[in-house]
């Protein structure tokens, strides 16, 4: 019996344990992403307290049509300015990601809406850490920094034997910092255009890279002279820009990889797809070694179409609270069984 109940209590922990791997916060709570009655103050005051980590959501509920979800920069967010928006969410409930550390800037571009206190900043650590931490700076190689060995301190020859030695009292040192998220910037110093040698450009370019979900891809491009559609692997193969998965048309355009598998990416003005303006990668899980090869392109076949304007795509509606309340309450029910099992 009281094995039984240890197995019990094991698999309790186990629960919990796995409660804590990611939290949904619902920003405002049960007011929303609305314009607050007090001021920029209200959503200061709501994330105060909270601890943000990489791998958490922000989930913001909102009326379609009156407010809207932008990620912006450190001065965008102070001067309240949405013409340049690192991505922007139309539908809501919008679900965030919080895929990097650091400080993160989010208002809505309605009108006066920000400047009457629609805007939030949270700042997201790693797991690991538990407390506030500046955000890693990437390397564009894709390469992880190493840490330098520690020198091992010798003692002296003596010709006398030694006691025992006693414990060292000297620290053993902190291990290193773990590779964070990494930013990818597209075809390097060629930029994201229409290359002389077609698609090859870009495939050459992402041969013997590894891009893990929580990476970056960074493109850069001349405003108003191209754009970064996302596409299916059939609208790819016949560079057919007419229903992009998303669509980003500010640059740099900043694509954060959330998912696994082939992506499948082009511009979307006319005959710049046909050019060799596409490109193809797979992403592996988070962490994983394994070298990331392009899918293999097909040839195109079709001409595309002039590309129709839309906003980064909204992911799907999830529900609100935070995903540990539902594990948290089966644990009790668990530990209630147990109990009255043992005794």
């Amino acid at each position: 019996m009281a094995r039984s109940f240890f197995l019990v209590l094991f698999a309790v922990a186990t629960l919990l344990h796995g409660s804590a791997a990611q939290t949904r916060h619902v920003v405002g709570d049960s007011t929303g992403w609305t314009i607050p009655s007090g001021g920029a103050a209200f959503y200061t005051a709501w994330a105060s307290g909270k601890t943000f980590v990489v791998g958490d959501t922000l989930v913001f509920n909102f009326t379609n049509g009156q407010h809207d979800v932008a990620k912006v920069t450190k001065s965008a967010y102070d001067a309240c300015n949405g013409a340049s928006t690192i991505f922007t969410l139309l539908s809501g409930p919008a679900t965030v990601t919080l895929n990097e550390t650091g400080e993160q800037y989010y208002i809505c571009t309605f009108g006066s809406h920000c400047s009457l206190g629609q805007k939030l900043t949270v700042n997201v650590v790693n797991r690991a850490s538990a407390t506030p931490s500046p955000a890693p700076q990437p390397s564009r190689s894709g390469s992880p920094p190493t840490a330098s060995p520690v020198p091992t301190p010798t003692q002296a020859p003596s010709t006398v034997p030694e006691p025992a030695p006693a414990p060292s009292t000297v620290p053993a040192p902190a291990p290193g910092p773990s590779a964070g998220p990494v930013t990818f910037t597209v075809g390097d110093n060629l930029g994201w255009t229409v290359p002389t040698n077609g698609a090859e450009a870009y495939t050459s370019w992402a041969s013997g890279k590894t891009f893990r979900v929580g990476d970056v891809l960074e493109f850069n491009y001349q405003s108003n002279a191209h754009n970064v559609e996302e596409l299916t692997k059939e609208d790819y193969d016949s560079c057919n820009s007419t229903s992009p998965l998303a669509t980003y048309t500010t640059p740099p355009a900043r694509v954060t990889l959330n998912k696994t598998g082939a992506h499948y990416f082009i511009c979307g003005v006319p005959g710049h797809c046909l050019g060799g303006q596409k490109l193809a990668i797979n992403v592996t899980g988070s962490g994983s070694g394994s070298s990331a090869t392009p899918p293999s392109p097909s040839s195109p076949s079709t001409n595309p179409s002039t590309p129709s304007p839309s906003g980064s795509l909204a992911p799907p509606p999830q529900n609100s609270g935070a995903a540990s309340l539902g594990l948290v309450g089966v644990s009790a029910t668990l530990l209630s069984l147990a109990a009255a099992f043992f005794y």
